[in-house]
């Protein structure tokens, strides 16, 4: 079955140098991450340690949370509550507008895509300025990022130095060192900072016991965002909470070397209350949140940190790209996180995963997202968004197992599948055909001249080859009596490559009543 993300990849897959690029650049993150792994004999330890932190404070989470809360109104934190998306966005809106604030400078936050902020700010007259580096890049660029921890690491320097020349950014035409685009950003950026009035961060960790807002960059954007402006709001989800620093301390030696191989980030800053003069506003998110809390079945979906290593090591996602998923967050997590907030809607992206279970392996809090991806494949049929042939399907392999007999004597069977199979598709075959008979010979007359009459199988072999055959990709055929037909799609490719300049046609062998003709590359219909 053709899905929205099969059809996204295959665009992505177009371009094979670039594809290629993509894949061996979050390959290496994994490595990183494996580097640092080995290099800590608890590892393993922290991990298990890590989940059953976070199993404990999601399942007591009101508790966490009004204690959290407690904490920052007693240090004269203004603390907001928003059930859904659009409370959210009202809520900072009314914040800003109260404080006539027109241009607001803000560090990465995904909290703030998934509510789709920016661009309801922007509509009410308020300029939103992106400080993260990739997340600033991308917003030039009207993208949306491709990875939750690198944005924009899809794209490459000559990319976003050509960008950078046509917005003016970059002035050395034809520069596109990394350094000096870099350096050409921080100049840019400089001004945003002096005239912004007000600055927002994301949350990594909220400490309950203490209050604190920890946020951890590595651009020091954060600190940026929050030390020139008066008004300072945080937007956190309700499932960042942690009980104590002694908590914290575990996740911040797991977050950043499972996200980019590193030991720690280059700033890791707590914001417990305002400096002198200033105001600072926390609006805790729900949307949705409570809901997957009471899922039986995915509610450790919550347990996530956001590192994005499940996308590093993703097979599927390395080599289809970020943009193929239809949901915003992309690779295994995405996939769950899409399901939960719109089944129906984001089902296209539970295709895109092999369940080699590598995300659950490298997961630093063991939320399991393959596994969980996996159990939303057994839910695609009451969802009504089971592909047909693969029900049917199932339902014959259903009966096969449960038929010692039947099952049996498929096996005594396969060997001749794969044989009619690998003589059908030989490339070996076509040409010893097309040089020997020429143009419109008979194939069966070939075959049995080529390969000593291989095609000449009995009636039960010609059923198997058939199914196989069925099973194949469609390619445009014509019978003797002019009707389009199916043959194998591999045989016309290799064709096609072996003989694209002789456009000719070849005979197949007569099945049925009817002689099949297949079309060889370029030529017209018999």
């Amino acid at each position: 079955m053709s899905t929205l993300h099969s059809k996204a990849a295959r665009r992505f897959n177009e371009n094979r140098e670039k594809t290629t690029w993509h894949d061996a650049t979050f390959w290496a993150l994994r490595q990183k991450r494996d580097q640092m792994a080995e290099g800590l004999d608890e590892w393993e330890q922290l991990r298990e340690h890590a989940s059953q932190i976070k199993r404990h404070t999601i399942t007591h989470l009101a508790d966490y949370l009004e204690q959290f809360a407690a904490q920052l109104e007693s240090r004269g934190v203004i603390v907001h509550w928003a059930r859904t998306a659009d409370d959210f966005n009202r809520t900072v809106l009314e914040i800003l507008q109260k404080h006539g604030v027109k241009k607001m400078v803000k560090s990465k936050s995904m909290l703030t895509e998934e509510c789709g902020m920016n661009p309801y700010l922007e509509q009410n007259g308020i300029d939103v300025v992106e400080t993260d580096l990739g997340e600033r890049i991308l917003q030039l660029l009207h993208q949306k990022p491709s990875h939750i921890v690198m944005p924009a690491i899809h794209l490459k320097r000559e990319e976003v130095g050509r960008m950078f020349e046509e917005k003016g950014i970059s002035k050395e035409i034809g520069n596109y060192d990394p350094t000096y685009l870099t350096r050409c950003a921080r100049m840019h950026l400089r001004n945003q900072f002096m005239e912004a009035g007000a600055g927002m961060t994301g949350c990594n960790f909220g400490v309950a016991e203490s209050g604190d807002i920890v946020v951890c960059t590595n651009e020091g954007n954060a600190d940026m965002s929050t030390s020139m402006p008066k008004l300072h709001l945080v937007a956190m989800g309700i499932e960042k909470i942690v009980p104590d620093y002694k908590s914290l301390a575990v996740f911040q030696r797991l977050l950043c070397r499972s996200a980019t191989g590193q030991p720690t980030t280059a700033y890791t800053s707590h914001f417990r209350q305002a400096r002198p003069g200033a105001e600072m506003h926390v609006i805790l998110v729900d949307n949705g949140r409570s809901d997957i809390l009471a899922d039986s079945e995915h509610w450790e979906t919550l347990k996530c940190i956001r590192c994005g290593s499940c996308m590093n090591t993703c097979p599927v996602y390395r080599r289809s790209g970020g943009y193929s998923y239809t949901y915003f967050i992309p690779g295994p997590i995405g996939v769950n996180l899409g399901m939960l907030h719109d089944a129906r809607r984001y089902s296209d992206n539970v295709s895109a995963c092999t369940l080699c279970l590598s995300c659950d392996n490298v997961c630093p809090s063991k939320v399991g997202p393959g596994s969980q991806i996996y159990l939303w494949r057994q839910k695609l049929d009451s969802l009504h968004r089971a592909d047909p042939m693969k029900k049917f399907m199932s339902i014959g392999m259903e009966s096969l197992f449960e038929h010692p007999h039947l099952y049996a004597a498929a096996l005594r069977l396969a060997p001749s599948i794969f044989w009619i199979f690998e003589k059908l598709t030989q490339i070996s075959l076509y040409n010893c055909m097309i040089f020997t008979y020429g143009v419109g010979s008979d194939l069966a007359g070939a075959a049995a001249s080529c390969s000593g009459g291989a095609l000449k199988g009995s009636f039960i072999s010609l059923v198997l080859s058939t199914l196989v055959l069925s099973t194949l990709p469609a390619v445009v055929c014509w019978s003797s009596s002019g009707r389009p037909s199916v043959f194998l799609a591999a045989a016309r490719r290799r064709l096609e490559r072996s003989f694209s300049a002789s456009r000719c046609w070849i005979r197949v062998p007569a099945y049925s009543s009817q002689s099949w003709i297949v079309r060889v590359a370029g030529s017209s219909s018999p």
